[in-house]
């Protein structure tokens, strides 16, 4: 429930703050006094368009603030937990507008996205305008409304979703079916080039390890010639490596005295000699042992050639053969086995419309239900607003056999008899502007009766009424703010006179400024204000008393 809106520098008001209670006020007073200011602004704040006229002249920025209880909405409490913006019981909901057209929106002072607004706010309040009398013209509203008098909006969008899922299937399907050959041919060169893969069978690393090999074989004979005419040079004879170290030592050890100073370099020689020793020991078996494989040799040669060749064919480089492989695979396996075969398609087709046909059905049934319902309903409204000729049809097209629809398998649309005897006809086709505008009310009235949302607010659904239908009207408002909180702007002294709060907008200007005031008017100013709605500017004692008379019936009339 809207408990409090705060309005700085928006349009014509410099400073509003209105306190609100549950049950009906109305927002009454001269044309062009402001009374959209109230609803412009929560239109605002429950994230709708805003441009830079928004802003009072000479101001900088507009800033707007709703306050909502939302103890008794578990909808908006649970979104509010859900986006961690909860704050006990209270709501509240901002918008500031800079004077270049930008805007920020807050969630109990958390900046938000202006989809959050949106979608936040449509749990709070519910905006019935005069401007609705036009789209009740189109069957996608008769649709719309429908659904939500029924309460099957969540069974309407799990048939939409299943409907879109069948109708992409079916596309893609059909786009295959259609390039049969193409899939055909291209399903051809897939298993070629996989097969031509699987034949070589490269492993991973497998090239470098082969250019690796092929290095060491393919110069095999100079390393085993290179490693016998070192093994000489090391040991075999007195002029080798060793025997020359041999010779040294000889010298060394036949030194008359012994020569500390050389007693380290004597230890250099034995080592080197035996370092020597060795080395010549180990090339000697290395040589003996080491053999030429000019078959191993051509066998990497032929392997590497056929990996050089594959490369070359797919135009990569062969590091890049393996990861081609696995994706030329991968592809092949979703076309001859996976959900791009014909016949899985065709049977995940039949599987999406079984699960939409169940729901279609399942919406069917539950439209038909409340279509009969919502036609009595209104057909009661229609009575009290002084239409009781007029017969109203929810009318179910079924659609079943022909092709599947999103919205399911009827058409809906809204039918009027104005007449007895006569057919029923489309609204566009039978009703005036007066009619429309009364047959919107009644429909309003009764959806909103159904409706979760606590605050209801009706724009001037009012216009073109008049007399004892006017009195009916006030009536049905109150009752619809008996049970929760409604806010209507009207131009009928009947209506106005039933409210159970009244908020009188005016214009002043000063300074060469122009300014708007809305006030709560007590119980003086409210038949004042009645009177004025009755007879003008010019009020007589006479209209004064039939003032009081109408506001002492509203007031006293309970529902």
């Amino acid at each position: 429930m809207l408990t409090q809106l705060t309005v700085s520098n928006f349009a014509i008001a410099e400073r509003v703050e209105l306190q609100f209670g549950p049950g009906m006020t109305a927002l009454t007073g001269e044309t062009g006094a402001g009374k959209s200011i109230v609803l412009d602004a929560l239109g605002l704040v429950m994230g709708g368009r805003a441009d830079a006229g928004a802003v009072r002249h000479g101001a900088k920025r507009a800033d707007i603030t709703a306050t909502f209880d939302v103890s008794r909405i578990p909808e908006a409490s649970q979104w509010l937990g859900h986006h961690e913006l909860d704050d006990e019981s209270d709501c509240i909901l901002r918008r500031v507008i800079s004077k270049d057209g930008r805007s920020r929106a807050y969630i109990n002072g958390q900046p938000c996205p202006l989809t959050h607004l949106r979608d936040l706010g449509g749990m709070l309040m519910d905006v019935h305008s005069q401007h609705q009398h036009q789209s009740l013209l189109h069957k996608d509203t008769h649709r719309k409304l429908l659904d939500e008098f029924a309460g099957v909006e969540e069974l309407a969008r799990k048939t939409r979703a299943h409907w879109k899922q069948w109708h992409n299937t079916r596309i893609r399907l059909t786009e295959r079916q259609q390039n049969a050959d193409e899939n055909e041919a291209k399903l051809q060169l897939l298993r070629y080039q996989v097969e031509e893969f699987d034949r070589i069978a490269l492993q991973p690393d497998e090239q470098l390890q082969l250019e690796q090999e092929q290095e060491q074989l393919s110069h095999a004979e100079d390393v085993m010639q290179r490693s016998q005419q070192a093994a000489l040079l090391c040991t075999e004879d007195d002029t080798s490596a060793a025997g020359l170290l041999r010779q040294a030592l000889t010298q060394l050890e036949q030194l008359p005295v012994e020569v500390p100073a050389l007693a380290d370099t004597l230890q250099m020689l034995n080592e080197a000699y035996i370092q020597v020793t060795e080395a010549g020991g180990n090339l000697r078996h290395f040589a003996e042992d080491y053999e030429a494989d000019p078959q191993r040799l051509v066998e990497v040669e032929e392997r590497l050639s056929a990996i050089y060749q594959l490369a070359r064919k797919h135009r990569i480089a062969p590091e890049e053969l393996p990861e081609l492989h696995q994706r030329l695979a991968d592809e092949l396996a979703s076309m001859d086995e996976g959900e791009g075969s014909v016949e899985q398609m065709e049977t995940e087709l039949e599987k999406q419309f079984e699960l939409y046909n169940t729901c279609a059905r399942e919406l069917s049934e539950a439209r038909a239900k409340a279509a009969a319902d919502l036609d009595q309903r209104i057909a009661s409204e229609l009575k009290q607003l002084s239409m009781p000729a007029v017969q109203f049809i929810t009318n179910l097209n079924s659609n079943e056999t022909s092709e599947p629809s999103a919205n399911g398998h009827e058409d809906i649309e809204f039918l009027v008899s104005a007449n007895p005897g006569q057919p029923a006809r489309p609204l566009a086709k039978v009703a005036s502007g007066g009619e429309l505008s009364r047959i919107s009310l009644a429909i309003q009235v009764v959806v909103a009766q159904t409706s979760t949302t606590p605050t209801l607010v009706f724009d001037e659904v009012d216009v073109g009424i008049g007399g004892g239908t006017a009195e009916v009207v006030g009536r049905l408002l109150r009752t619809l703010g008996s049970d929760g909180q409604v806010l209507c702007v009207t131009h009928l002294p009947q209506v106005a006179a039933q409210c159970h709060q009244h908020l009188f907008v005016s214009k002043f200007t000063e300074s060469d400024a122009t300014y708007s005031k809305i006030e709560a008017l007590d119980d003086g100013g409210r038949i004042s204000e009645v009177a004025r709605m009755l007879g003008g500017v010019d009020m007589t004692e006479q209209t004064l008393a039939h003032a009081r008379e109408m506001f002492s019936k509203g007031q006293a009339t309970h529902h």
